[in-house]
């Protein structure tokens, strides 16, 4: 009988130490997620305005104003062994008025095929140019290219050139590989939304964050994230 209250006292002090440490582990969590929140909103408001103040080889100022909402996946890694793939993180904020919304975070990822042996990082920056880019992005799964049209967006001069096809597609892609922007277009590859970041940062999912009819404040928005935003402002805000 003594060993039988001697294990079940264990147990219950094992249990109690358990609960006991939940919150200090749920605080290191969010301390971590916030981190990563705010890494991934200083990388791409970094590689954003790197891009925009390229002289006479940046995205034309019409084309971004037009824009619906702007999507930036940084150092996005391209692994090509005969049969290749991208990997990497990223985040959109979508239009609103007097600037721009919280930034929901998105994953990129996609197949490719070649006989290339290597692995190179690329910046992408996408313009989702109406409601059909929008309305891609809220599904779990979004293949650009797909029900969408995607066309590789002109930078400086080429926009006076710009065809209908292109005035017409629904995101509008660029890249810049090894200090190389060009107009770029990224198809075959797919977008989804990272809910466990999203939720972390803003308890709410992706596509909360794009259709949100009363958008978060840039000052209510948690702090590792205001970044983007603000980068985004500096060059297109109606």
């Amino acid at each position: 009988m003594r060993v039988v209250l001697q294990r079940m006292g264990l147990a219950t002090l094992c249990s109690v130490l358990l609960i006991s440490t939940f919150p200090f582990r749920s605080q290191a969590q969010k301390k971590s997620r916030m981190q990563d929140a705010e890494r991934h909103s200083r990388e791409a408001s970094e590689v954003f305005t790197e891009i925009m103040n390229i002289k006479e080889k940046t995205i034309p100022k019409d084309l971004l104003d037009k824009a619906e909402a702007i999507a930036v996946f940084p150092d996005v890694l391209k692994a090509a062994f005969v049969i290749g793939g991208r990997g990497g993180q990223g985040l959109i904020s979508r239009r609103v008025r007097g600037g721009w919304g919280p930034p929901a975070f998105f994953n990129l990822s996609g197949g490719s095929f070649g006989a290339q042996i290597g692995a190179s990082k690329t910046d992408y920056v996408l313009l989702i140019m109406n409601d059909d880019g929008i309305n891609g992005l809220l599904k779990d799964k979004f293949e650009i290219g797909g029900e969408v049209g995607v066309a590789a967006g002109p930078v400086g001069r080429e926009a006076a050139a710009s065809t209908d096809a292109m005035l017409q597609a629904g995101i509008l892609s660029y890249s810049r590989s090894k200090g190389a922007f060009i107009g770029a277009a990224l198809k075959g590859a797919a977008i989804t939304p990272d809910n466990d970041l999203n939720e972390a940062v803003y308890s709410k999912k992706a596509n909360e964050l794009l259709t949100q009819r009363n958008p978060i404040k840039l000052a209510d928005m948690p702090a590792p994230v205001r970044i983007f935003p603000r980068t985004l402002v500096r060059y297109s805000v109606k």
